[in-house]
């Protein structure tokens, strides 16, 4: 079973249990609950394949956070030949590292029945 959600405008594939790097969250210390409810697609034996328009309903992801932390440095080198330019930039992205505990799959499907009014009468 597996879940695609969405967070801060990236998607993101995971089952319970997975470990998880996402854009650093600032309001958020070691330990601290996070819950996502963006769900774009769920695929499971119980409930089958549900697909989102956009979202799937009554679905959400419990995590829990490991650690703040910054990922390994990348490299810019840009250059420009025959005009003695270059440049060397390394940079280091802030993370946020998290542990998936459980996925919410409540299928609490709301069905909308049209009312229909009675008090209408045809013009014969």
């Amino acid at each position: 079973m597996f879940v695609v959600f969405e967070f801060k405008d990236k998607q993101y594939k995971v089952s319970e249990g997975d470990i998880l790097k996402i854009p650093r969250v600032e309001k958020l210390k070691k330990d601290d609950d996070i819950n996502f409810e963006k769900i774009l697609f769920i695929n499971s034996d119980s409930t089958g394949l549900r697909i989102g328009t956009p979202y799937v309903n009554g679905v959400s992801i419990k995590a829990k956070v490991i650690e703040q932390i910054r990922d390994k440095k990348i490299i810019v080198f840009k250059k420009k030949r025959r005009h003695n330019y270059r440049r060397k930039i390394g940079h280091r992205q802030d993370l946020t590292l998290i542990k998936i505990k459980s996925l919410n799959l409540s299928s609490n499907k709301k069905t909308t029945t049209k009312s229909e009014n009675k008090d209408i009468v045809d013009p014969i």
